[in-house]
């Protein structure tokens, strides 16, 4: 069987197709034997879609068949895996979601005893192992509940928070009927806020469905309309995080960063001074971080290239723009629910329409689409292509930049361009974007 089961956020796919609930227990029964603990505990949690039960149940299995314990948490965010590991002296955690997906697809990270996502070399070996035999263990593991652990997150968000007042402050979250639905809420209440929730009845098949951070207008919106000081999107498994202020306008990963890491550099808590962010970073980030004093380090697109970043050089701060913020003074993993609190926690009672953090450059982004991967790859090699790039770059040195890149996911070519003013980014960017078609043979779509 072809392997490369894992990607940057784990094994994903659709659900009973793909992800099914035989690969589920190898992978499970297979993490769990490389642990050289004598009965491991492996804490297992959920989102809200209808597949997570399925697959709850096929790790569980996998999980005693070779051994250990399987510590079922429910339903919990992502980020409440990693703080439960390392405060129960876990050996392994095991999360079932599919993050901002459609329902459909499904997915399993899984988390080591430090609370960080398995290396690529522990991913290889799962990999390896899944069709080997395995010897029996001398004792089959248990499943059982793990109670309490709701409320051991939001305990651990109170801890961090707890000098947070947030009394006279209407919030209105959007929990995309996802793994947030309760504690978000619980968490806000908590500190005073006065809250209002909508996508709070999951059904199995609504989780992402037009709601959360993938689809904030209807919040933006909602936030306007009805007179609340801001609101916050999650995303279905609860480790993204967008804003919207009192105006309705969206506040997206770029300047809750900025806004954290401003506040943590004033208060002596940014780590190192520096802050690590992706290529995709709007240009105004970079120069608001040069004119506060603080170091921005740039990686490829992913939460875990930022993460690697921040572990290599002693930081506690980085993100993204689609809003997957890590702060690892709290948890090793991007968490939505915090980086919404440390938005208020910076804000200190300010309006985050004076969040004043960053200055936003107009941004433009092309996709041209190839007919396969060795076209797209023929493309990215061209010397016209890259004359033109350094051309378009040289005329904005200073002012903004161009961004031509391969995604990693889809046979696309990417044209980003941020410049001063509307009319020169996109100029620029169509002007790429058509050498690009030229060289493709294909039509450009924004």
């Amino acid at each position: 069987m072809a392997r490369h089961l894992f990607g940057t956020d784990g094994v994903r796919g659709r659900a009973g197709e793909f992800l099914t609930p035989e690969l589920a227990l190898k992978l499970a029964r297979a993490a769990v034997a490389r642990c050289e603990h004598e009965r491991p505990q492996v804490l297992i949690v959920r989102d809200t879609r209808e597949s997570g039960e399925m697959l709850e149940s096929a790790i569980a299995a996998g999980v005693a068949a070779a051994g250990g314990d399987a510590l079922l948490a429910g339903v919990l965010p992502t980020p409440a895996a990693p703080l439960l590991v390392r405060a129960r002296g876990l050996q392994l955690a095991a999360v079932i979601s599919a993050s901002h997906n459609p329902y459909e697809d499904n997915g399993i990270k899984l988390f080591a005893a430090d609370g960080f996502k398995l290396d690529d070399d522990a991913e290889h070996e799962i990999e390896a192992a899944l069709d080997r035999p395995l010897t029996a263990p001398a004792r089959i593991g248990r499943v059982r509940p793990l109670e309490g652990a709701l409320e051991a997150y939001v305990e651990a968000l109170h801890a961090r928070f707890g000098g947070l007042d947030l009394s006279g402050r209407s919030v209105l979250l959007d929990c995309a009927n996802g793994a947030t639905f309760r504690a978000a809420p619980e968490a806000f209440r908590r500190l005073g806020a006065d809250v209002r929730a909508l996508a709070v009845a999951p059904d199995g098949r609504n989780i992402n469905d037009g709601c959360g951070s993938t689809h904030i207008a209807a919040l933006a919106e909602a936030v306007r309309s009805g007179g609340f000081d801001l609101g916050f999107a999650f995303d279905g498994d609860g480790d993204r995080v967008l804003a919207v202020d009192a105006s309705g306008e969206v506040v997206d990963g770029d300047e809750l960063v900025a806004l954290a890491a401003v506040h943590l550099k004033s208060t002596g808590r940014l780590a190192g001074g520096g802050v690590a962010v992706t290529v995709m970073t709007n240009y105004g980030f970079q120069t608001a971080m040069e004119a506060a004093g603080i170091e921005v380090a740039t990686t490829a697109v992913g939460d875990r290239y930022v993460l690697d970043e921040l572990r290599r050089r002693g930081w506690t701060l980085g993100g993204e723009q689609s809003g997957h913020i890590i702060e690892l003074s709290f948890a090793p993993s991007g968490d939505g629910i915090a980086s919404a609190l440390l938005t208020l926690e910076a804000l200190a009672g300010r309006d985050l329409r004076e969040r004043g953090a960053m200055r936003k450059l107009p941004q433009r982004l092309v996709n041209v689409r190839a007919a396969d991967r060795e076209s797209l790859r023929e493309a990215m090699g061209s010397d016209e292509l890259r004359a033109a790039i350094e051309r378009e770059q040289a005329e904005l040195a200073g002012r903004g930049r161009v961004l031509v890149r391969a995604s990693g996911t889809e046979p696309l070519i990417r044209v980003m361009v941020e410049a001063p003013g509307e009319g020169e980014t996109d100029a620029v960017c169509e002007r790429l974007a058509e050498l690009v078609s030229g060289i493709l043979g294909a039509p450009a779509g924004a």
